[in-house]
């Protein structure tokens, strides 16, 4: 009988126990993340060009971890594999809470809430492009390729609602009311496969940097979209995020090294609004040359035997 009564108290200690661990984790790790506000509405902004054939867009979304909400900007990336495409996580609505739901690589795009994403993502299928033959194919009227680099490309118009409606979640009061269809339960049933390493970062380095906190940028955040992983200011921001982690930088030198980052993104704008959206290969150097500095100054404050909380 005393077994069973402890049993008993065990059941009901461990749905506390995974709230717990599961709802500070970020929001690639499982679907075991449940919020009780619901996500901002998503931004709007523009695709970055893809960088190479082969680079599939898996759009931005917002990720939640222990500062609230953060955005994580839409980027391209090498897929896992050839042949597999991108299904986009989404929150959904159900007892109460906000539950997350990560995304997926797969043969075919799966249920993604619903969720009116952009640049053919328009909340059903993937209108963005296709494989064949070991070459992707991309929709030119809604993916920004050059076609100097890119030939495989085709044109196929898509309606996207994305300016009237920017909901982010499914369910709910004000959410998006929306069922999986028969092709997508179908998908649902294929073999999946994880973000991949560099996605993961991606979202890691997302929830450290202060600018794409909801509760900083208000719905609005600093990078809402980004060419590549392989980034330098994000880069620059996982470095930070590892002294964080690892107790190596202090507070102060987190918002020092946190400041220089956002200090140079800030004038990569105004040079940017000054150039129609371009950057001279004069403002690049400049530009390379604060990143090199800040660069080594995460180092020193990486290796000065100061100590801060982890």
């Amino acid at each position: 009988m005393r077994s069973l009564r402890g049993m008993r108290k065990l059941w009901l200690v461990l749905p506390m126990l995974f709230a717990l661990l599961f709802t500070a984790a970020p929001s690639l790790a499982g679907v075991f993340i449940s919020v009780a506000i619901a996500p901002p509405a998503l931004p709007i902004y523009t695709q970055p060009i893809c960088p190479a054939p082969g680079y599939l867009w898996t759009p931005g979304y917002w990720g939640y971890g222990p500062a609230g909400y953060y955005w994580v900007p839409g980027v391209w990336v090498r897929p896992p594999m050839v042949g597999v495409l991108w299904t986009p996580g989404y929150w959904g609505w159900g007892g109460g809470l906000y539950a997350w739901h990560p995304g997926y690589w797969g043969p075919h795009v799966g249920f993604y809430g619903g969720i009116n994403y952009g640049f053919g993502y328009t909340g059903v299928g993937f209108y963005g492009g296709y494989w064949a033959g070991g070459r992707f194919n991309y929709n030119r009227s809604v993916m920004n390729v050059n076609t100097t680099i890119i030939h495989n490309t085709y044109n196929q118009t898509i309606i996207n609602n994305r300016t009237v409606n920017r909901v982010s979640f499914n369910g709910g009061q004000g959410g998006i009311r929306a069922m999986p269809n028969a092709q997508e339960m179908a998908a649902s049933q294929e073999q999946h496969f994880q973000p991949t390493s560099n996605q993961t970062a991606h979202e890691q380095a997302a929830s450290m940097n202060r600018a794409q906190w909801a509760s900083v940028n208000h719905g609005r955040p600093g990078v809402p979209a980004m060419r590549s992983i392989n980034n330098r200011r994000y880069n620059q921001q996982q470095r930070i995020a590892q002294g964080i982690r690892s107790g190596q930088m202090t507070p102060r030198e987190v918002a020092r090294a946190e400041n220089r980052q956002q200090n140079i993104h800030r004038q990569i704008r105004a040079d940017r609004r000054a150039n129609g959206g371009r950057l001279t290969p004069q403002q690049r150097r400049n530009i390379n040359q604060r990143q090199n500095r800040a660069s080594r100054q995460i180092y020193r404050e990486n290796h000065n035997n100061q100590r801060g909380p982890r």
